[in-house]
């Protein structure tokens, strides 16, 4: 072939190289701008963990009118309480107590948990059922008297960790509160055992003089020294656990000799 022929031969064979690169540089261009399908991590789990102390152990039991009521551990407890009348009730103002106390054997002579909707009282009869206002928020709670206490002037109850949570006496430590009594195993206003105690000390000597000194001037009551979890205490039984000798001892004792309470036993 001549070179004259091979010249137009040449130059479409440029042009279709020519073609085929700018297809090949469309399609990659076009390439480029196609969606991409991008991982996305998934959600972290929500965890909702309480806060300490910011709900009370038990839940908010409905009253018989359908609105909230009391927090109660017991749903006939709570019923018994929306469907009866108030034997009895006082005012004064509520503590709480939970370690050292709390796995320890309570007055009623079971372990104390400090986590169950209970409550130590001086005189009502072990196992009443109560309910507890706290005046300054209306929040309140039925418990049962499980325990005796509180042993410090002017106080009327102790409650338990739940139950100090549940009518927001927790953090505050104290609360002025009303004590409603709706059943009673026992009389309120008569019967009973009863002593009067004394104390505390913080040194073995001091409770064991003042017990040599009682059994001598009240020959005919038991008088016992103990240790409790914040000290010795002192108590005197009369004979026959008589509320009427209790009382009369009870206002017998001089201001020197301790800070004395009346106590239920039973």
């Amino acid at each position: 072939m001549s070179p004259a022929a091979l010249k137009p031969l040449q130059l479409l064979a440029a042009l279709t190289q020519l073609i085929l690169l700018s297809a090949v540089i469309i399609f990659g261009i076009g390439c480029r701008h196609q969606p991409q399908a991008i991982a996305v991590a998934p959600a972290p789990a929500l965890h909702t963990t309480p806060i300490p102390g910011s709900a009370p152990t038990s839940t908010p039991t409905p009253s018989a009118s359908g609105l909230p009521g009391a927090i109660a551990d017991s749903t006939a407890d709570a019923d018994f309480v929306g469907s009866h009348a108030a034997i009895y009730s006082e005012e004064g103002m509520a503590s709480w107590y939970g370690p050292p106390y709390n796995k320890r054997r309570g007055a009623n002579g079971e372990i104390y948990d400090q986590n169950a909707l209970t409550a130590a009282h001086r005189t009502l009869p072990m196992n009443s059922l109560i309910k507890v206002t706290n005046l300054a928020t209306g929040q309140s709670a039925i418990v049962r008297v499980t325990d005796r206490g509180p042993f410090v002037p002017n106080r009327t109850l102790d409650l338990s960790l739940a139950s100090a949570k549940a009518i927001g006496v927790w953090r505050r430590g104290v609360a002025r509160v009303r004590v409603e009594v709706y059943a009673a195993p026992s009389p309120l206003d008569r019967g009973g055992r009863w002593c009067v105690q004394i104390g505390a000390f913080k040194d073995e000597r001091g409770a064991n003089k003042l017990r040599d000194q009682l059994t001598r001037k009240y020959q005919t009551a038991k008088v016992i020294e103990f240790t409790g979890p914040t000290g010795h205490w002192v108590r005197i039984r009369p004979l026959n656990d008589d509320r009427g000798r209790a009382v009369e001892i009870a206002h017998d004792l001089r201001p020197g000799e301790g800070e004395a309470y009346l106590v239920r036993l039973d």
